[in-house]
C-alpha cells in the first residue's frame, strides 16, 4: 500500500513525512528523471509506504515538479493520496485540493497547524469542510506530533475501504458547459488511456498539450475544443486559466463560508509582519542578513566547532597512534604499513577531523531555515538579482549551493524559464559549498588563525560577488532578456524543530562520513599509489620522481602566475575534481603528515599568506565535484554545454586567483 504525499510549498509537508516515517524513510529519483523521491515506511501502518512529492501549487505541466508529479500520479504508482493544507492558508491551499479530487483517487485531507489557528481564536468546522470536499479531512500539528497517528488509521481505512471522493460537480455557467461538452466528446479517449474523465476534460480546457498527446486527440477534435473554449472565454469575457480559476475559488469561498472562522491573523502572522518590519527592511536587510552569517561564521568556526573539531582531531590522532603501533608489533611489510598509515589514514582521518565544525555549520543553518529566514533571504535577493537579469527564485539553489552543489542544481528545474534556469545552472557553483569547509579551515587555521570567521565570510562574500560580476556580464551578452515575476510565499516565523534540525545534522554528517569512506578512500589510495610509485611502476625513495610529481609538473605552470606553481599544490586542485574534500587528504598524503593539525605548520612550505588566499579564491570558484558536473550534464542535456559550463566557471576562477594576487602583489603583500 503506498500513499502519495502531496501539498503547496511551505505546508509542512516535509515535517509530516518525518512524523509518519522517522527514520525509516531513503532518498532516490524519480524513474527517468533526476528530481528527489523521498520515500519511507509508515510507523505503525503494518508496511505501507509513503511518498514525498515536490510541493507544488497546481498539478498543470509547467515546471518538472509538477510534471513529475501529475505523471506519477496518471501512472497508478499510489493507492491513495494525503493532501496536507495549511489551515491558516486554507483557501489557497484547497485549489490544489479539489485538482486532486478529479483524479478519482481515494484521498485524505491532513489539515496541518490547526494549532496556529486556534491559538488565533480561530475555528475549522471539520465535518463541514469534510462534506463539502466529499472526502474525510483530518486535523493535524505536525511540528507537534498531535492528529498524526489518527491521520495514519484514516488514510490506511480509507484505501482499505476504497472510498473514493464523492462527486461534486462544482463548475457552473459556461464553464459547466465547456468541460461536460468535451467530456462528452473523449469518454472514449479517457477510459481507454484509464485516466479520470473529469480530470482529462478539465485539461484540455486548460489548454494542456500534454494531455492531449496523451489522449491521442485528432485534428478535428482539436478544433472542436478550441472552438469550445473560444464560446467560454467570449461568454465569460475572460481567458481560460481565469475562468477556471474563478470556478474553483467560487466553490472554495462555499466551502469555507459556513465552516471557516477566523477573527483575524494568527499570532504567529503578527509576530512575523513585526519581525519583517526590521528583518527584510529595504535598506538593513543585506547588512542584517551579512551579520547573521558573520555570526554562524564567528560560532562555527571560531567558538563552537574548532573545539569540537580539535577533539576529534585527538581522537583520530589517538587511532592512527594505535593502528601505526599494531602494525609495527605485527612486522606489517612497510610499504603495505606506509599505504594504511600514510595513505588512507592520512588522507580519510585529515578530512574527518573536520567533521565536527561541517556538523556545527549546518546545524546553524538548519536553525535558520527551520525558522523561516532563508525564504525572507530569497525574497530580499529579488531585487539585487534583478539587476543581473534573475529573478529572487533563483536565490534558493544559489541558497542550497551553500550546502551542496548536486541538489542546488537540481532544483534550478523550480524555475518556469529556460533563460533564468541555465543561468542559474552558471552562476550556482560560484556559491561555497560545504565541502569545500576543510580546505578553509585549514588554510585559516595555519595562516589566519585570527580571523578565522572574517576570512570565512570574505570567501563567501566573494562567490556571491563574482556571481553577480558574472550575471551582468551574461546578461549583456548570451542570455539578453528580462527575468521571470518572482512570487513566494514567506512562511510565518516558527521556533525551529529540534527533531527537525537534529535529523538535518545527522544527514549531514552521514552523507559525509559516506563519501570519507568512498570517493575520499579511494582518492587516498590512487593518490598514495600515484606518489610511491614512478613512470616505470618502481617504487621510488623521493615523491619528486612520482608518477604524481609528473603529473603535477606539467600543470604547475599554468598556476604559477596565481602564486602556488608547486606540483603538489596543483594536483591537489586536481584531485579535489573527484570531491573538494579530497583536496586535504592529498597535502596531507604528499606533505606525509597524519592529521589537520599537523598539516598546519607544514603548508607555509608551499604557500605565502598571499598564494594561500590566491589558492582559496581559486579553489572557491573552480569547476565543481564530479557529481556536481553529472548534475550539469543532466540538466542542461549537453555533454558539450557542461563542458563548456566547466571550463567557463574555471577560467572566471583563474583570472580572479590571478587578479587577487597581482593586485597583492602590487600592495606589497
Amino acid at each position: 500500500m503506498t500513499f502519495a504525499l502531496i501539498g503547496n510549498q511551505n505546508c509542512g509537508k516535509t515535517t509530516l513525512f518525518n512524523q509518519l516515517t522517522g527514520s525509516n524513510q531513503h532518498v532516490g529519483n524519480f524513474p527517468g528523471v533526476t528530481v528527489d523521491k523521498k520515500e519511507g515506511t509508515i510507523k505503525n501502518s503494518g508496511g505501507a509506504v509513503v511518498v514525498d512529492l515536490p510541493g507544488i501549487y497546481s498539478i498543470s505541466p509547467y515546471t518538472m515538479e509538477e510534471i513529475v508529479t501529475r505523471d506519477y500520479l496518471l501512472g497508478g504508482e499510489p493507492d491513495g493520496i494525503i493532501n496536507i493544507v495549511d489551515a491558516t492558508n486554507i483557501e489557497r491551499n484547497l485549489y490544489l485540493t479539489l485538482q486532486l479530487l478529479e483524479l478519482e483517487m481515494p484521498m485524505v485531507v491532513a489539515l496541518n497547524m490547526m494549532d496556529e489557528v486556534a491559538g488565533s481564536g480561530g475555528s475549522i468546522d471539520i465535518q463541514k469542510i469534510s462534506a463539502g470536499l466529499g472526502v474525510p479531512v483530518v486535523p493535524i500539528s505536525a511540528s507537534k506530533n498531535e492528529g498524526v497517528a489518527e491521520l495514519v488509521t484514516v488514510a490506511l481505512r480509507t484505501i482499505q475501504e476504497n472510498e473514493r471522493p464523492q462527486h461534486h460537480d462544482f463548475c457552473k455557467g459556461e464553464v459547466h458547459r465547456a468541460i461536460h461538452s468535451l467530456a462528452h466528446m473523449i469518454e472514449d479517449h479517457a477510459e481507454e488511456k484509464k485516466i479520470p474523465l473529469r480530470f482529462a476534460a478539465t485539461k484540455l480546457v486548460e489548454g494542456d498539450e500534454a494531455m492531449m498527446d496523451k489522449l491521442e486527440i485528432n485534428q478535428n477534435e482539436r478544433e472542436i475544443v478550441q472552438h469550445v473554449v473560444d464560446e467560454m472565454e467570449a461568454a465569460l469575457d475572460t481567458d481560460r486559466e481565469a475562468a477556471l480559476a474563478d470556478m474553483r475559488y467560487s466553490y472554495i469561498e462555499q466551502i469555507c463560508a459556513g465552516a471557516v472562522h477566523k477573527p483575524g491573523d494568527t499570532a504567529e502572522q503578527l509576530r512575523s509582519v513585526q519581525i519583517d518590519r526590521i528583518l527584510t527592511h529595504k535598506v538593513f536587510a543585506i547588512p542584517i542578513f551579512l551579520g547573521i552569517m558573520l555570526l554562524v561564521f564567528w560560532l562555527t568556526f571560531g567558538v563552537v566547532g574548532s573545539t569540537l573539531s580539535d577533539l576529534f582531531g585527538e581522537g583520530i590522532s589517538l587511532v592512527t597512534n594505535l593502528a601505526d603501533n599494531a602494525l609495527i608489533r605485527l612486522d606489517v611489510d612497510p610499504m603495505l604499513h606506509s599505504l594504511i598509515i600514510d595513505g588512507i589514514f592520512a588522507g580519510v582521518g585529515s578530512v574527518l577531523g573536520f567533521m565536527p565544525t561541517l556538523v556545527t555549520l549546518f546545524f546553524f543553518l538548519s536553525i535558520l531555515e527551520d525558522s523561516g529566514y532563508m525564504a525572507r533571504v530569497a525574497f530580499v535577493m529579488d531585487k539585487l538579482l534583478r539587476k543581473i537579469g534573475l529573478s529572487g527564485r533563483s536565490f534558493v539553489p544559489m541558497v542550497i549551493g551553500f550546502g551542496c552543489s548536486v541538489p542546488a542544481i537540481m532544483a534550478s528545474r523550480t524555475l518556469s524559464s529556460e533563460r533564468d534556469r541555465k543561468m542559474t545552472i552558471l552562476l550556482t557553483p560560484f556559491m561555497s559549498c560545504s565541502a569545500k569547509l576543510p580546505i578553509y579551515s585549514i588554510f585559516t587555521a595555519a595562516f589566519f588563525p585570527e580571523h578565522g570567521a572574517l576570512v570565512m565570510m570574505a570567501l563567501y562574500v566573494t562567490g556571491m560577488v563574482v556571481a553577480v560580476l558574472v550575471g551582468l556580464l551574461l546578461k549583456g551578452t548570451i542570455f539578453k532578456g528580462n527575468p521571470v515575476p518572482f512570487v513566494m510565499e514567506l512562511p510565518a516565523y516558527r521556533l525551529p524543530s529540534a527533531q527537525n534540525v537534529m535529523r538535518h545534522m545527522w544527514e549531514k554528517a552521514k552523507d559525509f562520513v559516506v563519501k570519507a569512506f568512498t570517493i575520499i578512500f579511494m582518492a587516498t589510495i590512487i593518490v598514495w599509489v600515484l606518489q610511491n610509485f614512478s613512470t616505470h611502476f618502481s617504487i621510488v625513495t623521493a615523491s619528486s620522481d612520482s608518477i604524481l610529481a609528473a603529473i603535477g609538473q606539467v600543470i604547475a605552470p599554468f598556476f604559477a602566475p596565481l602564486g602556488f606553481g608547486d606540483w603538489r599544490a596543483a594536483t591537489a586542485l586536481v584531485t579535489g575534481l573527484m570531491a573538494k574534500e579530497t583536496v586535504v587528504s592529498t597535502l596531507a598524503v604528499l606533505m606525509n603528515v597524519g592529521e589537520p593539525s599537523m598539516l598546519v605548520p607544514v603548508l607555509s612550505q608551499l604557500f605565502t599568506p598571499l598564494a594561500a588566499v590566491s589558492f582559496l579564491v581559486f579553489t572557491l570558484l573552480y569547476m565543481p565535484c564530479v557529481a556536481a558536473m553529472a548534475a550539469v550534464r543532466r540538466e542542461l542535456g549537453s555533454v558539450r554545454g557542461a563542458v563548456a559550463a566547466m571550463a567557463f566557471q574555471t577560467g572566471v576562477a583563474w583570472v580572479v586567483a590571478f587578479l587577487v594576487y597581482q593586485v597583492g602583489m602590487l600592495l606589497g603583500f
